[in-house]
This record gives C-alpha cells, sequence and structure tokens, in this order.
C-alpha cells in the first residue's frame, strides 16, 4: 500500500512544521484494504469488535435522536396547549360581558342588535366546545368548593341549605376539570339579615 506524504505547514515564527492530514473519508478510504487478499490478513475478530463498536455507536445515535424527536414534539405540544388556555381564559371575561348585556336587555327578536350579539355568542361557544371548554349550569346544585367560589350568602328558607341561589359568574369545564369555578350565591339557612350566624 502506497504510504501517504505528509503536508507541509507554514508556522508563525517562519519555519516549518509538519502536521498529519486531517482525517477524512478519502484519508479513511486509503486506510482500507486495497483488495480481498488484504483483507484476509486482518484479524477477523479485530474487524467483528470494530463493526460491533459501530453497530453499538449507531443504535445509541438513533435511539437519541429518537428521544429527541419525541421530547421536541412533547414540549411544542404542551406549550401551544398553554397558549391556548391563557387565551381562552382571556375571551372569557368578554363573553361574560356579552351575556350581562344580554341579560339586562328585554328579548326583542325584532332587534338586529339584540339578534346580532346574541348569535355571536353562540357562536363563540360552539368554538369553545371544539375545543373541550363547556359552560355549566350550576344554579340549583348543591355548593361545592372544588367548583365553585361563593361570593355572598343568603338565607331562603324555601332552599335546601348550601344551595347555590344564583351564578354571578357562569363557570366552565374541561372534560373533568374544572376550567373557570363559578361565581355564585349560596343558600345558608343559618344566616340572618343582622349579618350574625347560629349552628
Amino acid at each position: 500500500m502506497k504510504p501517504t506524504s505528509p503536508r507541509i505547514l507554514k508556522v508563525n515564527d517562519g519555519s516549518s512544521g509538519i502536521s498529519p492530514e486531517p482525517p477524512s473519508s478519502a484519508t479513511d478510504a486509503q486506510n482500507l484494504p486495497a483488495s480481498v487478499a488484504d483483507a484476509a490478513s486482518v484479524d477477523p475478530v479485530t474487524l467483528q469488535k470494530a463493526l460491533a463498536a459501530l453497530k453499538d455507536n449507531y443504535a445509541r445515535l438513533a435511539a437519541d435522536f429518537n428521544n429527541f424527536m419525541k421530547r421536541t414534539q412533547r414540549d411544542s405540544e404542551q406549550q401551544a396547549a398553554v397558549e391556548k388556555q391563557a387565551f381562552i381564559r382571556d375571551l372569557l371575561p368578554i363573553i361574560d360581558n356579552l351575556e350581562r348585556a344580554l341579560a339586562s336587555g328585554q328579548d326583542d327578536s325584532s332587534d338586529p342588535l339584540f339578534q346580532g350579539v346574541k348569535m355571536t355568542l353562540q357562536q363563540v361557544g360552539q368554538l369553545l366546545g371544539k375545543h373541550g371548554i363547556e359552560p355549566v349550569a350550576d344554579r340549583g346544585r348543591p355548593f361545592d368548593p372544588h367548583r365553585h367560589e361563593a361570593v355572598s350568602v343568603q338565607h331562603n328558607p324555601t332552599q335546601p341549605d348550601r344551595i347555590v341561589l344564583e351564578v354571578i359568574q357562569r363557570g366552565y369545564w374541561q372534560g373533568e376539570k374544572v376550567f373557570r369555578p363559578a361565581k355564585v350565591i349560596v343558600n345558608d339557612l343559618s344566616y340572618f339579615s343582622g349579618g350574625s350566624h347560629a349552628r
């Protein structure tokens, strides 16, 4: 096999130095056996060990790359979900105001503005539903601190104790989890108008 000639490099002091060629695919190819006879002269055990090492390195690199791709996709999906939820939370107060505007006015089917707001609310509700966000009707339900936020209490003997008498702000759920708790007025039969409580 023809030996490779060293490369002459200039150094900073003006003298010349000898540096080996950098590793490259061409250099590696020159180091491979040039013929079947040369390959037969190499120890088979050495070749098998080298091949096994290459296979092991390839498998490690492939596994690392696969894990990297999965982690990148998972992080991207989580970030997108967080941004979507933040946008929906910012949108809900606007829906609340539109609902209050409709509740404060008369249900006039001939009023184009009333009908426009009503249709807009319906479309926004359908959009939220596509993203798994659903409003909940909490009036008449037992008070649950995990899904309700009590903003006030009233004494109504005609209703059961600790029943939601009125919903001040609608609650929303996402699947089986509370997305936004409802703000409610709770019936408290121990409550008196003077502000005292007795049990």
